[in-house]
């Protein structure tokens, strides 16, 4: 069997795929990428046996179907240095023998037979969600950074799909701090939900497209599916009950702060370097027209403090949050001024961008640290 590729399109599909292979894996095939040719369309498929994904690119030429797995290290180190230009594969399905031809090289080396390669977990009467890819994107991209690693509580680890009557929500929290993204224009008269873990999460993001193409995700109690452009992912589910998340996120925070997001971040990334290490936190002092930032380290006798310019319609307060919480926070949202909600000293505040997306409701929880006045 014969077929001819793009060097730097095959490449980057490996580049992707590889994020998927565990470096301890019980099945040595597991080392190896699926590559499985049919009708001229080539599917490239990596797994770690609780996660697959595969991916199809049509092929420039091709003689003939087959299945064969090639060790992803060496396949891997072969392609990663080479320019753009076409590659011929020339593969005997009986003795397995690779021959790879690039404009001024060969490379020969010995595939393996598919046979013992395990096929994907079927999902028994999925429920679906469909979403636009910019949309699973962005929520992926804000909630990720709030996910736990917690042992004890693995429903933590994960990324929460929500789905109701009122909309989906991704929501990820550590108990410390919560993000949740709603999307109005997506129900369901029925309520479905299930946790998505890490790895899968983080992996998709990385082959979304930023566009409107429409995300198909499929899911039971203990798998789930999600198809996108040229590919898809299969995932084993975190199983258990999440947090009720509503219950955290206050109703009331009378107090609201309107600040510039970006020059915030800068002014936290100067204070923060003088706290103290192990805790980070930042007092935020805030009234009429001014937030002050300040922070200490009574260790190394440090300390900085600077004002900022705000909008706010509130009682004079002090109330301290962790400096890196609140930039990340900060970080993974887009719009040009931030809206932080406050109650008490002692209760969370709320952050959310002054314009919301279309359709979509954007809010970021922080729990307060005490403040030793």
């Amino acid at each position: 069997m014969k077929f001819s590729i793009s060097s730097s399109i095959f490449s980057n599909k490996l580049q992707g795929l590889s994020k998927v292979l565990s470096s301890k894996t019980s099945l040595p095939i597991l080392d190896n990428f699926l590559f499985e040719v049919t009708n001229g369309v080539l599917t490239i498929t990596a797994s770690d046996s609780e996660n697959l994904m595969r991916t199809s690119l049509t092929l420039d030429e091709c003689d003939g179907d087959g299945r064969f797995t090639i060790s992803s290290r060496t396949i891997l180190d072969a392609t990663r240095e080479l320019p753009e230009q076409p590659l011929l594969f020339d593969i005997n399905l009986n003795s397995f023998a690779v021959c790879i031809k690039y404009q001024n090289g060969v490379y020969n080396f010995t595939a393996q037979s598919a046979d013992e390669y395990p096929k994907n977990k079927e999902v028994v009467s999925p429920a679906s969600i469909r979403i636009e890819a910019n949309v699973l994107y962005n929520s992926l991209v804000r909630s990720l950074f709030a996910t736990a690693q917690d042992e004890l509580r693995p429903v933590m680890n994960g990324v929460f799909f929500d789905l109701s009557a009122d909309g989906l929500s991704i929501v990820a929290t550590d108990g410390h701090k919560l993000v949740k993204n709603k999307d109005h224009a997506i129900k369901s008269p029925e309520a479905k939900s299930f946790i998505l873990p890490k790895k899968p999460a983080t992996i998709l993001k990385n082959f979304l497209q930023k566009d409107s193409t429409p995300i198909e995700i499929k899911f039971d109690d203990r798998n789930a599916e999600v198809y996108f452009t040229d590919g898809m992912l299969s995932c084993r589910l975190i199983e258990g009950k999440y947090p009720n998340y509503n219950s955290v996120i206050p109703q009331e925070n009378p107090n609201q702060i309107t600040i510039d997001r970006k020059g915030l971040i800068s002014a936290l990334r100067r204070v923060l370097p003088f706290a103290s290490e192990s805790s980070q936190l930042i007092r935020f002092h805030v009234e009429v027209g001014k937030l002050e930032l300040s922070s200490e380290d009574l260790d190394f006798a440090t300390s900085a403090k600077e004002s900022l310019i705000c909008d706010y319609n509130g009682i004079p307060m002090n109330i301290g949050f962790k400096g890196g919480a609140m930039s990340e926070i900060l970080s993974n949202l887009d719009s040009d001024d931030v809206m932080i909600k406050l109650a008490d000293p002692s209760r969370a505040g709320i952050v959310v961008p002054v314009v919301q997306p279309e359709n979509e409701e954007i809010l970021m929880l922080i729990m307060p640290m005490l403040l030793n006045d």
